[in-house]
């Protein structure tokens, strides 16, 4: 066990065991947001998480959360141990799985936009692939809009999404968006400027199209493309300035701004939406649960 807490007593130091259980209620309630919402995720009443917190601040002589008006949120030293918590806690699944799990079968449907694959998805997908070889991951790569009706009706079991709606999964983090041009070019001085978009049902271009009508800029839609590749294509050859989600800006590529007489845009809600007709399936059950870990660090710690 990983020890974090020690007090002096002559010359010798004494360090307190931090308990696994302590951990659990600590994580759960950063990723549930409050102890009455973490209290059914870890099978225990509100007043025992609550205890089981006070003793962890005990064990580390320090506050980690503080109580909002909505939500806990962490304190500096909350942020500095929830890092090492979800170590410790997915290093101790990973164990109990080598000694006492099952080795999974099957197959999983899963999809994801092109600009979070590799960011988020490649680095979750290296830590199930050693523990879970005999899955089949079946990855369909799309827009966010073209995934969700598949998970709706089954045809996917599991996808990374920018959501338009509370109930289209479980929000994992704010992604920010950002204007992007080439150096090479400086289209944004152009009047009217000319804009790159993704298909019309895109949140990007929704975003992208407010933005300039808030600002009472002219534009011109010169470039649609459906693909990330497209868009970065079609800024890098100076045809135009397209909205990007920051992961996915490349380094050659410049992100604009009010210095460019380019306002502001609203971030994206990225969460991870399962299908009904998935639940059940133990395969899918262990990369959602591993996906929720890995990838709501960002929503508390960036």
């Amino acid at each position: 066990m990983l020890i974090f807490d020690y007090r002096m007593q002559g010359s010798k130091v004494h360090y307190q065991d931090l308990q696994m259980d302590w951990l659990k209620c600590f994580v759960a309630v950063v990723d549930a947001g409050s102890l009455s919402a973490a209290a059914p995720e870890v099978h225990r009443s509100q007043s025992a998480v609550s205890m089981q917190l006070k003793k962890l601040e005990s064990a580390l002589g320090c506050q980690l959360l503080l109580r909002g008006p909505r939500q806990h949120q962490l304190t500096s030293e909350g942020q500095k141990l929830l890092g090492y918590a979800r170590r410790i806690l997915d290093l101790h699944a990973e164990t109990q799985a080598a000694f006492h799990g099952k080795e999974l079968t099957g197959r999983i449907r899963l999809g994801v936009p092109d600009d979070y694959a590799a960011k988020y998805l490649t680095p979750a997908l290296k830590r199930f692939a050693p523990n879970f070889g005999s899955v089949e991951i079946e990855l369909s790569c799309e827009q966010s809009t073209s995934l969700i009706p598949r998970v709706e009706v089954g045809d996917l079991d599991l996808a990374l999404v920018s959501r338009e709606h509370p109930n289209q999964g479980s929000l994992l983090f704010y992604e920010p968006m950002v204007w992007v041009g080439s150096p090479q070019f400086e289209v944004w001085r152009r009047d009217p400027l000319p804009i790159a978009v993704y298909e019309s049902t895109s949140l990007a271009k929704r975003s992208a199209i407010n933005a300039l009508a808030l600002q009472g800029r002219r534009y011109k839609v010169v470039y649609n493309s459906s693909s990330l590749s497209g868009q970065i294509t079609a800024v890098e050859s100076g045809l135009a300035v397209a909205v990007l989600t920051q992961c996915s800006v490349p380094p050659h590529l410049q992100i604009l701004g009010s210095e460019h007489l380019l306002g502001p845009l609203e971030p994206m809600e990225v969460s991870l939406f399962r299908s009904r007709t998935s639940q059940g399936s133990p395969a899918v059950d262990s990369l959602y649960d591993l996906l929720l870990r890995t990838l709501r660090v960002r929503k508390v710690e960036s």
